[in-house]
């Protein structure tokens, strides 16, 4: 059984995203090791708000996230700028990560202001599911779908159409 961990910062309120995530993480665990490893992201002031700010933030959740990984991982990292692909070809990446012997796949959500190019650049993969912006809580819902999406998908399953 192939093992999926999904990294994200912050929680999600409570309310409709909540309530998707957990749909789509009881539909996942029958299916594949799931671990949801949610780590705080910095608290950053809504006033005099600026990138150097910014900057130290995202490293200080970079010690975390990377800290996070699981060994032999194979690291996925969500920014709007990584790589798009059809549900088709994720599957596809899904089953041939799990061919090429990665004991586990590792997605990496941010917070509301990205990643660190440090983490993006220890992926071995910046993948977007979109060139449009989401919020990282609604980021997250996409990320459990897709996935699960996926391993239907590679299941034979009749969820996608």
């Amino acid at each position: 059984m192939q093992n999926i961990t999904i990294i994200a910062m912050g929680k999600v309120q409570k309310g409709f995203l909540s309530r998707g995530c957990d749909e789509y993480i009881k539909r996942l665990k029958p299916m594949c090791g799931f671990k949801l490893i949610e780590l705080d992201d910095e608290n950053l002031p809504e006033k005099n708000l600026n990138d150097s700010l910014i900057q130290k933030a995202l490293d200080k959740e970079r010690t975390r996230i990377l800290a996070a990984v699981p060994k032999q991982s194979y690291v996925i990292s969500l920014c709007i700028e990584g790589r798009q692909m059809s549900s088709l070809q994720f599957a596809q990446l899904i089953e041939q990560k799990a061919g090429e012997g990665f004991s586990n796949l590792c997605f990496i959500i941010g917070s509301s202001h990205g990643l660190s190019e440090r983490v993006k650049a220890a992926s071995h993969l910046r993948f977007s599911f979109s060139q449009m912006t989401f919020p990282h809580q609604l980021a997250r819902l996409i990320a459990l779908e897709q996935i699960y999406r996926a391993l239907s998908i590679n299941r034979g399953s009749k969820y996608h159409k």
